[in-house]
């Protein structure tokens, strides 16, 4: 049974140092403390333990560090919002262009176009709560005037407040059949259909990470995307493997090669290559980055 009971942050303070993690500003540790969670900061000192049973500190550990790898992960999943951002309006840009022309502008709640029908209805349910609870005045003002229209806003009205996360399902449960899919691909540089609903359950899971502050530094991603054998855009030449798919720079790759097509002139690898420069302490391996990855042809 779980007996563990809470502690002060001076508590807290004391219990670290005694492990070994060393503490020279006590007054600047527990300004941290108070305002970030003991068990949050304790996901970026579990590597620097020794011995993780009974949570003693390698040697030479320091708080500072500690603190360094937490500003470092903020700023990584500001960043990577940023661009998550981009590639969501435009894909959700595509998706109502490309399909309300082929088909009409309620498509999304036409199930003769979808592989899975009951994943079509929780999309669907997921939307209708968030169109009812928006304040929107777009929504609100369709609603008022069509009162007797049963059917969704039409689609460039309904999926502008849906997440990522559904606009990438809509895409993937499409059927092959359905030309806009492989459209759709195309210009996201995904050649055909097969490959990119895989990259956008990948962005999907990480922009989630972000809107959630999670950690993403030295995290183990699941899902393994699948990568395109010959690229018609610029790629890399060290390939990742299969098992290193887990850790983000696979998946960082994907945003920037989907980026450089969306917004040819972006500044994500200035961007990125900062932020590892502003903290040198920062293993770049812990992101699964690649020597030299700043030379590589996708991130130049």
């Amino acid at each position: 049974m779980f007996s563990k009971q809470a502690i002060t942050i001076a508590q807290q303070i004391d219990q670290l140092k005694t492990r070994g993690l060393a503490i020279s500003n006590e007054a600047i540790a527990t300004a941290y403390l108070s305002n970030i969670s003991y068990y949050r900061l304790g996901e970026y000192w579990y590597v620097m333990q020794s011995d993780k049973k009974n949570h003693i500190f390698k040697p030479n550990s320091n708080f500072t560090d500690v603190v360094a790898l937490y500003n470092f992960d903020a700023k990584l999943r500001i960043l990577l919002f940023e661009v998550i951002e981009k590639i969501e309006i435009s894909l959700r840009t595509k998706l109502i262009y490309h399909l309300s022309h082929e088909i009409d502008p309620w498509w999304f709640q036409n199930f003769t176009l979808f592989t899975d029908s009951m994943a079509l209805v929780k999309t669907l349910a997921k939307l209708e709560e968030e169109l009812s609870r928006t304040k929107d005045v777009t929504i609100k003002n369709h609603k008022k005037k069509h009162r007797e229209d049963l059917r969704f806003p039409p689609a460039w009205k309904s999926l502008e407040q849906t997440s990522f996360g559904a606009l990438s399902k809509l895409y993937g449960n499409l059927k092959p059949t359905v030309k806009s899919k492989d459209t759709i691909a195309k210009e996201l540089g995904a050649v055909n259909h097969t490959y990119l609903p895989s990259w956008l359950q990948s962005i999907a899971q990480i922009r989630n990470f972000c809107a959630h502050h999670s950690r993403l530094w030295n995290r183990n991603l699941p899902g393994a995307p699948k990568l395109l054998s010959k690229p018609p855009n610029a790629w890399v030449l060290d390939v990742p493997k299969q098992h290193e798919f887990q850790k983000l720079y696979t998946h960082m790759c994907l945003m920037k090669y989907m980026l450089n097509v969306i917004q040819p002139n972006n500044d994500f690898t200035q961007q990125l290559d900062n932020l590892f420069s502003t903290y040198p302490n920062v293993d770049p391996h812990a992101l699964g980055m690649k020597p030299n990855w700043q030379q590589e042809p996708l991130w130049k």
